[in-house]
């Protein structure tokens, strides 16, 4: 039996020092269970809802961050892409590339990503059916890379409200392939005036669910002061909520299993 994974991390790097504090975090509230945890920080955020929005520290400074933490905690760790050119500069900092959720039909990128040899996450388009994220998956292994994941973060309700069908979750566990749960971005209100927004009362009772259903893993963002964070501020857990979310959902899963 495979490991449950757990992706987490701020949303953005913003500084080392905070992504150090929320590794550290993350690790201790973890240390008691057998899980592949896999550190996840954005170096650069290319979709915004605002053209004025914060996108990043810079690109070479960012990764340097997330490696540096990599090795400093022995994690593996995860970064967001977005064109052929980030597949191969991230690649040399991180050891899994993700691929958000509206460029998961975006061939060049799906298969320069696997080109790299990394761990691929692909995350389900929110206009996606859940079925599709099987030819996804087929473009990055046509590469001879089978190392991927596939994440469901809720598909498209009306203009500005997600909503998440749980039956995507046994559709894409049909591709043989890890499925992840996104708890946070699940949640998201898109394009909510200059920023998105969120409804972070969810997040926890979704990814019981999620839990429940039978997943092989959870994605969720964590930051010391969500309020305060320069991306994804409504959808964040705040990291000293985050030991007790990750223990009812480890307990539930360990309990399920």
């Amino acid at each position: 039996m495979h490991k449950f994974i757990l992706i987490a991390g701020p949303c953005l790097a913003e500084s080392s020092e905070m992504l150090e504090q929320t590794a550290e975090s993350i690790l201790e509230s973890t240390k008691d269970y057998d899980i592949d945890f896999i550190f996840k920080a954005s170096y650069r955020k290319a979709n915004r809802t605002s053209g004025d929005s914060f996108e990043g520290v810079g690109d070479i400074k960012a990764l340097e961050w997330i490696s540096n933490i990599g090795k400093k905690y022995n994690l593996r760790t995860i970064t967001d892409v977005h064109s052929i050119q980030d597949c191969q500069m991230a690649a040399h900092y991180v050891d899994a590339l993700q691929i958000p959720a509206f460029l998961c039909r975006q061939t060049d990128l799906l298969v320069s990503a696997g080109q790299t040899g990394k761990t691929i996450n692909i995350k389900k388009g929110q206009f996606l059916a859940a079925k599709d994220m099987q030819k996804a998956a087929q473009k990055v292994a046509s590469t001879g890379n089978n190392s991927i994941m596939l994440t469901e973060r809720g598909t498209f309700f009306g203009y500005h409200d997600l909503v998440v069908d749980f039956r995507s979750l046994p559709i894409m566990s049909g591709f043989s392939y890890p499925v992840i749960y996104d708890a946070t971005h699940s949640v998201q209100q898109p394009s909510q005036g200059e920023q998105s927004g969120g409804l972070r009362q969810f997040i926890l009772p979704l990814a019981k669910a999620a839990i429940a259903v039978g997943v092989n893993g959870i994605f969720c963002e964590t930051h010391p002061n969500p309020d305060k964070a320069k991306s994804d501020s409504a959808t964040q857990i705040k990291l000293d909520e985050f030991p007790t979310f990750i223990k009812t959902l480890l307990d539930l899963n360990q309990a399920i299993k």
